[in-house]
């Protein structure tokens, strides 16, 4: 087993495919291919489960990348202090729903970096798509929701795939409006103020169910339903359509100026949000200082007193 196998590991679940880390390593795809299976042969186990849909980590795949992930940042430490080079490339991936929070922590985060050179992923994404990236350890963190409607099936999925949520804060649902809005000078809307206006979610692919909506309440019934990808279109509609969507309350005047009000939902519901990591794996320092910025984020926002 070389340093070399192991960074070669690393790339590939960075990349997702050996084909497109064969790309980015300046080798051949077979070269690849034979390094890594010579070195499951050698250790006896299957890094990756190869399908006609491509590669996926095992479960002695994901501990064996944590371990990897540890030797080469030590290595690198090493070759800093005794032989001063160059510290490498800091990478580091995240997934998320759509909130204005992890953007704010994420800014925060890369503005405090006292490093020449880096490689972040910042995906806004799906809810199941975030859970297969903790899952593969495409992404260190996913950010998510708890409802007491969610709770039981996505924390099944979270057990079946070795996954561990570790609660931010909990939220009362508020929506998001225009700032023109006739709504938007309330103090507080109920789902019946809301029944003419078009209600705006994020679509979830094929993976469209209930459970995974971002949206709390997502099973009553609306007349009027728009399904969107980004959380620019989402804010268009909401300023166009005079539309409205449910989420945490949390708006960032920074990253969407003042066209956006929040204005809080009259429901016992509550939003219980936090972050998801693979327990197999140990997060690295730019992980744990990406957390810390969220918890940072979440206090000045007035979250404080309902932190865990």
């Amino acid at each position: 087993m070389t340093l070399q196998q192991l960074k070669y590991i690393i790339k590939i679940v960075e990349c997702g495919s050996i084909t497109e880390a064969a790309k980015q390593l300046f080798i051949t795809q077979p070269s690849l291919s034979s390094a890594v299976k010579e070195l499951e042969r050698e250790l006896g186990l299957e890094i990756f489960f190869r399908t006609s849909k491509g590669i996926s980590l095992s479960a002695e795949g994901t501990e064996f990348l944590s371990y990897a992930r540890q030797i080469i940042e030590q290595t690198e430490l090493m070759e800093q202090r005794y032989m001063g080079k160059k510290p490498s490339r800091r990478l580091c991936s995240i997934s998320t729903q759509h909130y204005a929070f992890a953007v704010n922590a994420f800014v925060e985060l890369l503005l405090g970096l006292d490093v020449d050179e880096y490689e972040f992923t910042l995906r806004e994404t799906r809810t199941y798509e975030i859970i297969e990236d903790v899952k593969n350890l495409r992404s260190e963190i996913g950010i998510l929701y708890f409802s007491d409607f969610n709770e039981k099936v996505i924390t099944k999925m979270l057990k079946e795939n070795h996954l561990a949520f570790t609660l931010l804060f909990e939220a009362e649902p508020h929506v998001f409006i225009s700032s023109k809005h006739p709504l938007a000078t309330n103090t507080l809307v109920t789902l019946e103020d809301l029944n003419e206006y078009p209600f705006l979610a994020f679509e979830q692919g094929e993976y469209n169910s209930f459970y995974f909506s971002e949206e709390i309440l997502s099973t009553v019934p609306r007349k009027k339903i728009i399904h969107v990808s980004d959380r620019a279109t989402l804010f268009n509609l909401l300023i166009g359509l005079n539309g409205y969507t449910i989420s945490s309350g949390f708006l960032s005047r920074d990253l969407n100026g003042d066209d956006i009000a929040s204005v809080p939902l009259a429901t016992d519901e509550r939003m219980r949000i936090g972050w998801i990591a693979n327990e197999k794996s140990h997060l690295s320092r730019l992980a744990r200082e990406y957390v810390t910025m969220l918890e940072r984020v979440i206090c000045d926002y007035g979250y404080n007193e309902n932190m865990k």
